[in-house]
């Protein structure tokens, strides 16, 4: 890991991910469980940060995740991902899930989008480098710059509860 490269462009690593619905994924209303949804979303993103960082990368945290449509079983779900920022250590990873539907020919309607972060990690499981992520199109520094912002609502977000805790005599859990 020590040949890693100082920078990677955002199209180095992308991925995208079908998977068709079965029958099995499915709750009681007859819709493809959000969890299934979200276990996929992890998946996809473990990948790409795991293929940018060079190395071992642990799911560190996921910015809410709003189901704009449900998932029916049949359906064709996509999920396309890439590294939206990078850190030190930690890098966003943005996933844009759609689906269609397995027996026709239609438009992808947009299911949800999600964030997650995640830090690179070594053998002990310590956090080490990532490379730095350099966005190539407009639309990648469009996703660059938000990420910084989602970053730093996580950042004062975080700081603001440690502060409640600290000021009621809460113990951190």
């Amino acid at each position: 890991m020590a040949d890693e490269p100082q920078s990677r462009p955002t199209s180095a690593t992308r991925l995208s991910l079908s998977h068709i619905t079965a029958q099995n994924e499915t709750n009681l209303l007859g819709t493809v469980h959000g969890g299934v949804v979200m276990t996929l979303v992890d998946s996809v993103a473990g990948v790409v940060a795991a293929r940018h960082s060079g190395g071992p990368a642990v799911t560190a945290s996921m910015d809410e995740m709003v189901f704009l449509v449900p998932v029916r079983v049949g359906d064709v779900v996509h999920f396309s991902a890439q590294v939206n920022w990078t850190g030190r250590s930690s890098m966003e990873v943005g996933v844009r899930i759609t689906a269609d539907r397995w027996d026709s020919v239609s438009p992808q309607v947009h299911v949800a989008s999600a964030y997650l972060v995640f830090v690179a990690v070594d053998d002990e499981g310590k956090p080490r480098p990532v490379p730095q992520v350099v966005p190539e199109t407009d639309e990648e520094r469009r996703r660059t710059r938000e990420a910084e912002i989602r970053r730093s609502h996580r950042l004062a977000r975080r700081q603001a509860i440690i502060e409640s805790r600290q000021a009621n005599g809460d113990k951190a859990e």
